[in-house]
């Protein structure tokens, strides 16, 4: 199993980046939200991947973060109906502690609208993984920007309270997440929530 893969980044589309390690150029599929944050094509790129078998078939996913990584792996090993495509644009839609405070809470229309996810895969969702998830693990600190960059880790909370914020100010909660992540993005990992806050505010 190829669990991390570091070399340097070839190019990057939103939904797939080519890094080349030795020579050799790996084609790696990556949800938006691990996009976002990919260094400049000729730079160095480290992404923690899974790797999907099928007859036909090896397709190499990658993330920013480990813990994007095994929440990817849990959507598709755990949630009948969730295959790879679907659990790919669940995590290009939502940040990761966006996603689990909606698991935990059972905010089954913020999870229903995610691409591919109707109101029973939601359903499903927090079913089977809301015991995965508690308040200690939410806000575990996540790497960021720190896996293409080499920056300090940001926490899932930061992020987490600056979408709730925006959200408190009447943005939707798929805009504020977006704009939370853009703000991330310039900022860097040494942003508090209210820098994060102001900055996605100013977009």
């Amino acid at each position: 199993m190829i669990t991390r893969i570091t070399g340097i980044l070839v190019s990057a589309s939103p939904l797939a980046a080519v890094i080349e390690v030795g020579g050799f150029a790996y084609e790696v599929h990556v949800p938006v939200t691990t996009a976002e944050r990919l260094p400049q094509p000729g730079q160095q790129a480290r992404l923690h991947t899974y790797v999907v078998y099928r007859e036909d078939a090896q397709t190499l996913y990658g993330f920013a973060a480990e813990d994007e990584r095994d929440f990817f792996r849990l959507l598709i090993e755990k949630v009948s109906g969730v295959g790879p495509k679907t659990a790919l644009s669940v995590l290009s839609k939502l940040s990761l502690a966006v996603l689990k405070s909606a698991i935990v809470s059972g905010d089954v229309g913020l999870l229903a609208k995610c691409p591919g996810i109707g109101k029973k895969t939601a359903e499903r969702l927090v079913i089977e993984l809301r015991d995965k998830f508690t308040a200690e693990n939410i806000s575990h600190p996540m790497t960021s920007a720190a896996t293409v960059s080499g920056d300090s880790p940001v926490s899932n909370n930061k992020i987490r309270d600056a979408v709730m914020a925006l959200v408190a100010l009447g943005y939707k909660a798929p805009d504020a997440d977006k704009a939370v992540r853009q703000a991330l993005v310039f900022l860097g990992a040494k942003a508090t929530t209210e820098s994060l806050i102001k900055k996605a505010l100013e977009n």
